[in-house]
């Protein structure tokens, strides 16, 4: 059985961010924006990063849980190796 979570809809088990607002912190997303800021050090600021890996969840939210932190990351990482080059 497969959960397809719409792009609109919270993530089911979402944790607060210290000091995020209103907005809902996956520690999927969070570790993925980690690695890419590393990645990209220098060449693109932590808030674009942050933004496309955001974006990339929102993007992917009907595909299977489970493979959500690896398909964001690569789908963010290729749209900012994009940017880059």
């Amino acid at each position: 059985m497969t959960l397809i979570v719409s792009p609109s809809s919270p993530d089911p088990s979402p944790e607060r961010a210290a000091g995020a607002g209103d907005q809902l912190a996956d520690p999927a997303i969070e570790q993925a924006v980690a690695r890419l800021h590393g990645e990209y050090a220098g060449r693109i600021d932590t808030q674009c990063v942050r933004t496309v890996v955001r974006a990339a969840r929102r993007d992917l939210g009907g595909s299977p849980v489970g493979a959500l932190p690896e398909l964001v990351e690569r789908l963010a990482r290729y749209r900012l190796g994009v940017h880059v080059s």
